[in-house]
């Protein structure tokens, strides 16, 4: 869950003028008079009298606009200034400082509910806040529909609530608004994740929708993050979901230049290099595989997934020579010396993992390669035992 920090408005404070217009009806007046005295349900009562009767009162309109905002009720106020403005521009400052007054308190609202739901670890009371926060936000974006920090925060709500898809019509906003990077940065992680939730269900049911989906969703997340690598090119984050985007739409190529990009940039980030490596390792460049995930190690020598993957690729390296002797009958200990380069690293594993199975697997078929027969019977018996 994303814990984001909101940002908050001063609040303006504004007043209303409810006395010195010449020529008031009585129900004018009479709303006046009402407001003053906080009794909101008559004065809207007289103004419904007065726009009924005289439907170009502009000052009528306001009036109701102002009262239903004390009411809390958003969208009837929008609507009445609406149409007060629609008439004439009299009360245009008015409005425009009722409307900013009102935002405020929905905009820090919303993030006082977020920081409220954070807080909580009550599972069923941190949804009531975030759900909260949402209606104030969307208030927030009806009463200003042109500010970026509203849909910023709504989509930062709607992911810590864990509702993604919902977050990707304020991040479009955001994006269309702004060009922030926060937008083009969640966007394409979201649309990425829905398409490997999609690719997910496609290989457990076999659905050929899913499939065609999964693709849909990961050239979404494609174009967007394309889009914000031109604004932001040292953006790692953008990068990394980008490149993971590109593989899995089969377009390795491309993939490699952006990982490639990220390493030149930052080479001492051991993540960079792992995942250059993982792609390398993927596309079968086992000697530039093995390069980066050493890399890796060099920066932090306990780096778990760069240890096993190094091992997994001086196996299949050595796999590969092996299976290129057999075809063109000529056989050196080359491969030998691979399965020799994985060994401390597969060991080293096991000791990281002394409860995987599979990694004793892994290791007592290196053993057996290298004629270490009793290490390998030893590995596989435990194998055995742990599954």
């Amino acid at each position: 869950m994303r814990k984001t920090n909101l940002l908050i408005y001063t609040i303006l404070f504004i007043s209303l003028i409810l006395s010195g217009f010449q020529c008031s009806s009585t129900e004018l007046t009479s709303a006046r008079l009402y407001i003053q005295q906080k009794n909101y349900e008559k004065a809207i009562n007289v103004l419904m009298s007065e726009v009924q009767k005289n439907p170009k009162s502009d000052e009528g309109w306001y009036l109701m606009g102002f009262t239903y905002g004390e009411m809390g009720i958003m969208d009837s106020m929008v609507n009445a200034y609406d149409k007060s403005l629609a008439i004439s521009n009299k009360f245009e400052k008015d409005i425009t400082n009722s409307r900013i007054y009102f935002w405020a308190n929905k905009f820090n609202s919303g993030v006082n509910l977020f920081q409220r739901g954070n807080k909580t670890d009550n599972e069923d009371s941190s949804k009531i806040f975030y759900d909260k926060s949402i209606e104030a936000f969307n208030q927030a974006t009806m009463l200003e529909p042109d500010s970026a920090d509203n849909y910023k925060n709504l989509a930062f709500v709607y992911m810590s609530s864990g509702r993604n898809e919902e977050a990707i019509e304020p991040l479009e906003k955001l994006v269309q608004l702004n060009k922030e990077l926060d937008g083009y940065k969640y966007l394409g992680e979201i649309y990425f994740s829905l398409g490997t939730q999609k690719k997910s269900s496609f290989q457990m049911s076999g659905n050929t929708q899913d499939s065609i989906d999964a693709m849909t969703e990961f050239n979404k997340s494609i174009a967007v993050l394309e889009e914000g690598s031109k604004l932001y090119p040292d953006d790692g984050d953008i990068l990394r979901t980008l490149s993971a985007a590109y593989i899995e739409v089969g377009e390795e190529d491309i993939a490699l230049s952006s990982l490639k990009s990220l390493v030149d940039k930052e080479p001492e980030n051991k993540i960079y290099r792992y995942n250059y490596g993982v792609l390398l390792l993927q596309t079968q460049d086992y000697p530039a595989a093995a390069e980066q995930f050493k890399k890796a190690l060099d920066i932090d020598p306990e780096y778990e997934n760069a240890i096993y993957n190094l091992g997994v690729t001086y196996i299949n390296w050595g796999k590969q020579l092996k299976q290129l002797e057999e075809e063109t009958e000529q056989y050196s200990d080359e491969d030998v010396e691979k399965f020799k380069n994985a060994l401390p690293y597969m060991e080293k594993i096991t000791t990281q993992e002394p409860d995987n199975a599979q990694m004793w697997e892994l290791l007592g078929q290196v053993y057996s390669i290298l004629g270490m027969q009793q290490e390998a019977m030893d590995a596989f018996k435990k194998a055995d035992q742990l599954r």
